[in-house]
This record gives C-alpha cells, structure tokens and sequence, in this order.
C-alpha cells in the first residue's frame, strides 16, 4: 500500500453492542469510524429472541432488532461500515493496518470489539435452539423460564453461579456434570448443595436435545455405564465457558491469562497506545450488552480524547 493512501482517524472491529455504540459515538465526534462489522454482524445478540432487559424497551425487543436499531443510528450519523471480517491487523507502527475484504485500511486508532463466543456442547440442534429454550445466559434469559424445571450444564463457578441465580425462577434446577466432583470453588459448592431446588446428575453428558421448535428435555449419557435416561426440562443453560475472540490480535495486545484483552483500570486502552477495547473481549464478568454498550461509550471517548492530544502535541 502507498504510503500515500488516506488515513482514517478510527477503524472499529466489531458490531455488537459494543462496537456499535462506540460507532455512534465516535461518529457523532466527526471522526467518520469505519466499522469492520464481520460476516457474522451484530454479535451474540443476533441468537436471543426477547430481550427484556435492555433499558427503553418495556415490552421488549427482539436481540436482531435491538442490533438493527444500533446500527441504523451509527449509519445516520456517518459511521461506515464493512460486511467482511478482519483478516490481520498491524500495531507495530503509526498508522496502524487493518486488513478486511482483501484491502488494507490505514488508521490512526483502533478500537476492538470483537466480543466472546460462549462454548456450546457441539450437539446437531444446538444452534436451532438458542433462544427457544436453549441459553448461554441465566442473567439474560432466566426470567423467561419462571415455575418451569430447568438444567445446567457445568461443575465451574460459572455454572453453579447460574444454577443458583436460576432458582429464583425454576421449579427444580438440575446440574449437569461428567464428574463426580464440582470444579467450582468450595463456598459456591455449599451454596448449592444446601439450596433444596438444586440437584445434581454427576458422571452425566448430554447427548441429545429433544424437542422440535422448543426444547422439551434431553437426552443423558452416563459416562461411567453409558446407560441413557430422559430429563424432562423447558431449559437448558449451556455454562462451560467462554473464549475472547481475541486471535486476531494475540502477540501484539497484552491479553490476561484467559486470553482477554487487559485494559486499564478505569479506562479502555491496551498496552499499544491508540489501541481500545470494548464489550466482551475484554470482560469476562458481566457479560451484558448494556455493560458491553456502556465500555463501546467509553473506547469511543478515549480515541477521541487520545486522537485530540496527539493532534495537539503535532501542531506545536
């Protein structure tokens, strides 16, 4: 590429909640972001059916509307967008690259939103299912499952913090484990084993889901005998993880032992000046779309703030 091609103030990767507003905010600062939004546009939002509590919405909204409503609201404001993924990305230098759609961008700041994928067991229907009656998150979706039996699959903290937020609605919560012992820590493990709407089928995988349009229950494996058994259950909470989408920038962005972006404290830059973070490839707590919208507020701010100081230190 010609050293002599334009240079853009912002190139935003992603296009969840996070990438998104930071668009909607770095537009409305006229620094024209491009938003490299991927192949797979709007994040993991595009997977849930209602959202209920994403503020402004009283009656809810579908998760594919939401995004579409996020994006719209960039695009009036100027923010331009690329249907593509990102390919490679180059920090060493100013400007830095971005590769996307076979062409490079040049650009004096960045912006990472590129979200987390939660683990999925990997079985034919799973996908089919999310959002009707399948989930990745209790905090998003357990209301939706009030005085019905549900399960979880998972021994970490995450799953048995799940498990424990989810009966507040379930009838009966059931914890799925191939083990015989919990992976969680030894205070969330005597939270649950004394809460009298959790029980637990160890040495268990589940192999099946069943239902046609909605998840009526599973189907069990026991990993000891392989004998199979039925569980009848409206909902089935998928908590085995998360990975940062974060391949595209390892090496070059310090990442925590996880493998999320580490921003600082209180802020969204990285270890590379004029490089921000957002949403959930940098935080692996709250996992929300409002959190993820509140941090693409904050990136956003940050490059405009960042780009101004360098703009000033230049011109004296």
């Amino acid at each position: 590429m010609s050293d002599s091609a334009p240079v853009s103030d912002l190139v935003i990767l992603g296009s969840g909640p996070a990438g998104l507003t930071a668009a909607i905010y770095a537009a409305r600062a006229d620094l024209a972001p491009l938003v490299v939004e991927g192949l797979g546009a709007g994040g993991q939002l595009m997977l849930t059916t209602d959202v209920e509590n994403f503020p402004g919405f009283p009656e809810g909204i579908l998760g594919p509307d939401l995004m579409a409503r996020f994006r719209d609201q960039a695009q009036r404001f100027g923010a331009r967008f690329l249907t593509t993924d990102a390919e490679a990305v180059e920090f060493s230098e100013h400007p830095f690259v971005v590769r996307a759609g076979g062409e490079e961008h040049r650009t004096r700041s960045v912006i990472i939103a590129t979200g987390a994928s939660a683990r999925l067991l990997g079985l034919p229907d799973e996908t089919r299912l999310i959002g009707h009656g399948v989930s990745t998150c209790a905090t998003c979706d357990g209301f939706f499952f009030r005085d019905q039996p549900i399960a979880v699959v998972g021994g970490g903290d995450s799953a048995i913090e799940e498990a424990l937020f989810l009966t507040k609605f379930a009838t009966r919560v059931t914890v799925i484990h191939r083990r015989d012992t919990l992976r969680a820590s030894k205070i969330m493990q005597d939270r649950a084993f004394s809460n009298p709407k959790i029980t637990f089928r160890w040495n268990s995988v589940v192999e099946r889901l069943l239902g046609d349009t909605r998840l009526e229950g599973v189907e069990l494996r026991d990993t000891r005998t392989g004998e199979r058994s039925r569980l009848e259950v409206s909902g089935l909470f998928v908590a085995i993880g998360h990975d940062p989408n974060t391949a595209l920038v390892a090496g070059q962005l310090e990442l925590d032992e996880a493998g999320y972006i580490r921003t600082e404290p209180g802020s969204t830059r990285t270890s590379v000046p004029g490089v921000f973070a957002a949403g959930d490839v940098q935080d692996h707590v709250y996992r929300q779309a409002i959190t993820a919208a509140g941090s693409g507020c904050m990136a956003a701010i940050d490059a405009e703030r960042w780009l101004a100081a360098q703009a000033h230190h230049a011109s004296r």
